[in-house]
Formats: C-alpha cells, sequence, structure tokens
C-alpha cells in the first residue's frame, strides 16, 4: 500500500500517466475532486479555488480568503483523502503537503515544448504562435503559484523521487517505471510512516477548524501532543481558551495534550 503523487505541466501527458498507473495497480485517481470537496466543507466558490489553482498570486490576493485560508482548506481536505492509500493524485501541491511521509513515492512529469505545443495545437485548434505562448505562460503562473503558495520551486528535481522525461518514452512505459518504484520497500506503508501522514492530518484538520477566526495559526502534532502558535493582540488574553474551546471534540476524542503559544502583538 503507498500514495503516488505526480506533479506535470500543461500537456505533458501526466494526467495520463496518472490513470494509467491507478488502472495497472487498481488504486484511486484523483485531481479535481479535491476542490470539490474543498468548495462544498468550506463554502468557498469553487471557481475561486479553480481560479487560483491556474492564476498569478496577484489574482490569488484579491480573494477575501487569502492564500494562507486556501492552503489550509485544500491541504486538509487532500490529506483526508489520501489517508485510506492506494491513491493517485495528479494536481499541484501534491508533493509539498507529503513531503514528509515516507511511503509517498513523488513524480515529476516533464515533456519538450515541441511535443507539448503540438498537443496545445491538436486540442484547440489554435496556431504554433498561440501554442507557445499560452503553454509559456501557463509554466509562468504555476511556478509563480507554487513560490508564492508553499515557497518552492516546481521545478527543482530535489523534489522528487523521480523525473520522467515523457517524450523519450510512451505513457505505457513511463507508467510501467512508476508502477515497479512504488512496490519497493522504500515506498511502503508501516506503521512509522502511517504515524507520519496521521499526525499531518490531525494538524491539518485543527488548523482548518481554527483558521477563520485566528488566520495566523500554525499547527504541529507530535507523539499525542499539539503544539499550537498564533499571534493576536496584546488586549486578547483569553487566545487559549478561545483556541481550547473549538478544539475540546478532537483533543478528547484523541486524547491529546495541547500546548497553546500566543505571541501577543501591540494594536
Amino acid at each position: 500500500m503507498s500514495i503516488i503523487t505526480i506533479s506535470r505541466g500543461s500537456y505533458s501527458r501526466g494526467k495520463e500517466v496518472a490513470e494509467k498507473v491507478a488502472n495497472k495497480l487498481g488504486y484511486e485517481c484523483i485531481a479535481r475532486r479535491i476542490l470539490l470537496q474543498a468548495s462544498e466543507e468550506f463554502n468557498i466558490p469553487e471557481t475561486k479555488l479553480a481560479r487560483a489553482l491556474h492564476d498569478s498570486p496577484s489574482i490569488l490576493n484579491r480573494f477575501n480568503y487569502g492564500k494562507e485560508k486556501y492552503t489550509a482548506y485544500i491541504r486538509y481536505n487532500l490529506l483526508k483523502h489520501l489517508q485510506k492509500d492506494n491513491v493517485v493524485y495528479h494536481g499541484l501541491a501534491g508533493h509539498f503537503f507529503l513531503k514528509d511521509v515516507p511511503h509517498v513515492l513523488k513524480v515529476r512529469i516533464i515533456a519538450n515544448m515541441d511535443v507539448r505545443i503540438e498537443e496545445e495545437m491538436r486540442r484547440e485548434n489554435i496556431s504554433e504562435d498561440e501554442a507557445r505562448k499560452i503553454l509559456v505562460k501557463d509554466d509562468a503562473e504555476r511556478r509563480k503559484w507554487s513560490l508564492h503558495l508553499y515557497g518552492v520551486d516546481t521545478w527543482d528535481p530535489c523534489l522528487y523521487d523521480m523525473v520522467l522525461h515523457i517524450s523519450r518514452m510512451t505513457v505505457d512505459e513511463a507508467s510501467e517505471i512508476i508502477v515497479d518504484a512504488c512496490q519497493k520497500p522504500s515506498f511502503k506503508t508501516t506503521p512509522e510512516s502511517q504515524k507520519v501522514f496521521d499526525e499531518l492530518l490531525l494538524a491539518a484538520q485543527i488548523q482548518s477548524l481554527l483558521f477563520e477566526q485566528f488566520p495566523t495559526v500554525n499547527v504541529t502534532v507530535r507523539d499525542n501532543r499539539v503544539f499550537i502558535t498564533c499571534q493576536g493582540s496584546l488586549e486578547d488574553k483569553q487566545i487559549p481558551e478561545r483556541i481550547n474551546a473549538m478544539i475540546k471534540e478532537i483533543v478528547e476524542q484523541q486524547v491529546l495534550e495541547v500546548q497553546i503559544t500566543p505571541i501577543l502583538r501591540p494594536d
């Protein structure tokens, strides 16, 4: 059992590879569904989340929800869905949210620009110049989006366990390589790696609950201990009490110890 994340550029055939891998392994293949779930659960218009995935940081900054809130909601929904294992996720940010989980195989699919241009021309029935401009702009937007939102460059090969140049192989060949790699012992789920994942999920759940009232909140979980920091006004001395009240049900259900550190600032 394992999780596979596939990062890809537009028209790099990454979606086809992801679907082929999922079919070969009998895994679920997901992407846009995470947007739909976040939209429904947190009452955020899906169009805003969809645009935030593909538009520049300047567009994202105009949303009332902001980059931090958007990140918190998407992270929680993605992790919640991946908890059951045996999933292939293709889309932005999967490798970032899961970078510390050992049983996740992180793959990047790349393709030559001329191959991508031909595919764009075919699908959109446009000229070569138009296709090139669209792809260059899309690549730049995605790179800026990842840098702005997560502080990582999606083009950095160090973020991935494997980078496949699809222009030099078929979709079937690429999928076979990924299927073979994910079955290696390094990417099998263990009790220790599942614990890492479960702690990430719990932290994401708590942060998503607190974010509306505490947009600067940061949450980590280690060994049944929850560490929470957030900024607040010097006049707001009730921050720990308010936070404890909001997460009381989760804490009691999972028998957690909570440590809250308010960072008070003068107004």
